[in-house]
C-alpha cells in the first residue's frame, strides 16, 4: 500500500504558499515550476484543497493564498482533504474471502481492529504536524541556502 503523490504535492503546495505569496503570485503555473508537475493536476489539488476550506483561489492570475493560521491547519487535515479514502478506511479489504476457508471466514475477525489501530496511530501523527512546523523547516533550510 502506499498514499498517493496528492498528499506530499499538497504539502509542497503550501510551503510554496508561505514562501512565496509576498513575492510571486502563486498560480497553478507557479506551482507547477516548483514541483515539476503538470498545471492540470496541480489545479485538481488546488480544487480539493479549496473544497475543504484549506485555501483560497482567486481565478486567473489573483494567486493562492492560505485560509486559516498555517498552526491551525494539520497533517490530517490535508490528508484527508486530497487522499482518496473509501469510507474513511486507510486499508481496503479484499472483496470476497472464501467462507469455504477457516482463514477466509474469519479473516475480518482476525485483521479488522488491527488495521483500525494502525490507521488510528497514523491519523494522530499526521493530525500532530501543522503547517506551521513545515514553515520553520522550510525557513531554515531556504536560511542554509542563501
Amino acid at each position: 500500500m502506499q498514499i498517493s503523490s496528492r498528499f506530499t504535492l499538497a504539502v509542497h503546495i503550501f510551503a510554496c504558499i508561505d514562501a512565496f505569496e509576498g513575492e510571486y503570485k502563486v498560480t497553478s503555473d507557479f506551482l507547477a515550476g516548483s514541483t515539476n508537475v503538470n498545471p492540470v493536476i496541480i489545479r485538481k489539488i488546488l480544487g480539493q484543497l479549496k473544497g475543504a476550506g484549506l485555501i483560497s483561489v482567486a481565478r486567473g492570475t489573483g494567486g493562492t493564498t492560505v485560509a486559516r493560521p498555517l498552526e491551525e491547519i494539520t497533517f490530517l487535515d490535508i490528508y484527508r482533504a486530497v487522499e482518496c479514502v473509501e469510507n474513511g478506511e486507510l486499508f481496503h479489504f479484499h472483496e470476497n474471502p472464501s467462507e469455504n476457508c477457516p482463514v477466509g471466514k474469519n479473516i475480518h475477525f482476525i485483521l479488522d481492529d488491527k488495521l483500525r489501530r494502525v490507521q488510528e496511530a497514523m491519523e494522530k501523527e499526521l493530525a500532530s504536524i501543522t503547517l506551521e512546523d513545515l514553515r520553520l523547516d522550510t525557513e531554515k533550510y531556504l536560511r542554509k541556502e542563501g
